[in-house]
C-alpha cells in the first residue's frame, strides 16, 4: 500500500512528550501561587476594616483581650505592608475570632 494509516496519526493527536507535561503542569502551579498571593494581598485590607469596625462598636472585652486584638490587627498590617500576605491574614483572624466575627 502506498500510504500506511499508522504514518499518518489522526489529525491534532499527538504523542504526549513527558517534558512538555511537566512544563505545562509547572507554569499552572506557578500561575496558581502568583494569583492566591494576590488574592490574599486583597484579603488583608478587607479583614482590617472589619476589624477597626468591630473595635469602633465598643465590643465587651476584658482589657487584655482588647490589648491582644490591637496588637494582632497592627502586626498584621505590618506583615501585609512586608508580602506577607498568609502569615498576615492568619494574624488577623486571630484578631477577628477574639472578636467573635
Amino acid at each position: 500500500m502506498l500510504f500506511e494509516p499508522a504514518a499518518f496519526p489522526a489529525v491534532g493527536a499527538t504523542e504526549a512528550n513527558p517534558k512538555e507535561i511537566v512544563m505545562k503542569k509547572l507554569i499552572t502551579l506557578m500561575s496558581l501561587v502568583a494569583f492566591s498571593g494576590a488574592a490574599l494581598a486583597f484579603h488583608c485590607p478587607g479583614d482590617m476594616k472589619k476589624i477597626d469596625a468591630a473595635l469602633d462598636a465598643k465590643p465587651m472585652l476584658s482589657a487584655e483581650k482588647m490589648s491582644e486584638v490591637k496588637k494582632l490587627r497592627a502586626d498584621g498590617e505590618v506583615l501585609h505592608k512586608a508580602g506577607k500576605h498568609q502569615e498576615s491574614v492568619d494574624t488577623l483572624a486571630k484578631a477577628m475570632k477574639i472578636l467573635g466575627i
